[in-house]
């Protein structure tokens, strides 16, 4: 079973080993976004699915970063206050933005798997 999911506000997750959830946007968000030049990493804590935990500025507009299923933040990636344009190098990898724990990893295998979303971007393009 693939460890990646995605979401239709292009956020892709990752399930790590220890059972936490990487969160980043996908490459076809960078690339619509562009030049990526500052980032706003979110607070730790606990968020509500749907929740605005992070901004993203680029060379063509700001973007809010919501919370993709209800949880607690336990670490963001500090090298992106530093070198915001990781995001447009390494946007499934290196420029993840943060990471999260469910309660519930469920709800996480209920996202969209690659065919999924790449059927989405299809119908919606």
């Amino acid at each position: 079973m693939s460890t990646l999911r995605f979401t239709s506000e292009h956020e892709w997750l990752r399930l790590e080993t220890s059972g936490e959830l990487t969160v980043g946007i996908t490459t076809f968000a960078q690339e619509a976004l562009g030049d990526v030049v500052f980032v706003q990493l979110p607070e730790l804590g606990s968020f509500a699915a749907g929740s605005e935990v992070a901004v993203l500025e680029s060379v063509k507009a700001a973007s809010n970063i919501s919370m993709p299923l209800t949880g607690e933040v336990v670490a963001a990636n500090q090298a992106l206050a530093d070198d915001p344009e990781l995001v447009n190098a390494s946007p499934m990898d290196a420029g993840w933005f943060f990471r999260i724990r469910i309660a519930n990893l469920e709800v996480f295998h209920n996202l969209l798997d690659q065919d999924g979303y790449d059927r989405f971007l299809a119908d919606n393009a």
